[in-house]
């Protein structure tokens, strides 16, 4: 969730739209590891998680070159002479 950005309540109102029956605090307890929750329960706030996590843009990825030949060129700031 930290690494992704997502917010407690998004996730805990995906869970509840999943039939989740434990309140925002109960979740954020479990998630920062201060309450045990049903295995039913820890599972769907793993699914709430997951579905939030597909739903996000994907990241750019690094381009590759083509043809042996650079992609970018650094801009040359120097001038004849100086």
């Amino acid at each position: 969730m930290e690494e992704s950005g997502i917010k407690l309540r998004d996730v805990w109102m995906r869970y509840f739209s999943f039939t989740g029956a434990v309140g925002e605090y109960e979740v954020d307890a479990y998630l920062n590891g201060s309450l045990e929750l049903p295995e039913y329960d820890r599972n769907l706030v793993a699914h709430a998680v997951n579905e939030l996590i597909k739903e996000l843009p994907p990241r750019r990825l690094a381009p590759y070159t083509s043809n042996g030949k650079r992609r970018f060129q650094a801009k040359d700031n120097t001038r004849e002479g100086h």
